[in-house]
């Protein structure tokens, strides 16, 4: 995302054009984003916006959300997984939310989420 810069609000941009396939024909999509003013980045919801109706149809998709605290945290992972099904994604049924404190040890938060997934 970061590389894409300002070609996410250009018409026909090429490197932008080249995420949204490969976005599209991914199998297992894993969308992280920090969290900004209670829900996700703006320039993931602008590259998400242009996908078609049903562009993530088929694709399992895990949303990971960063923020300050955890209540900031849940709301913005549940926009995000609300967006990601309008699209047609498999959303797993609740995704990664860490907050500042929790990563000091991510490998934990990873643990723990994995743990919860398959239990």
């Amino acid at each position: 995302m970061a590389e894409l810069g300002p070609g996410l609000l250009t018409p026909a941009d090429e490197a932008t054009g080249r995420a949204l396939l490969d976005v599209q024909d991914a199998t297992l999509l894993i969308v992280a984003t920090p969290t900004y003013r209670g829900t996700f980045s703006g320039a993931l919801k602008v590259l998400l916006d242009q996908l078609p109706a049903n562009a993530l149809a088929g694709v399992v998709a895990f949303p990971v959300v960063t923020a300050e605290a955890q209540p900031q945290a849940d709301t913005a992972e549940a926009f995000l997984a609300r967006l990601l099904r309008e699209l047609g994604a498999d959303v797993v049924d609740f995704g990664l939310t860490a907050t500042r404190s929790e990563l000091t040890d991510p490998g934990a938060v990873a643990d723990q989420y994995t743990a919860a997934l398959i239990a």
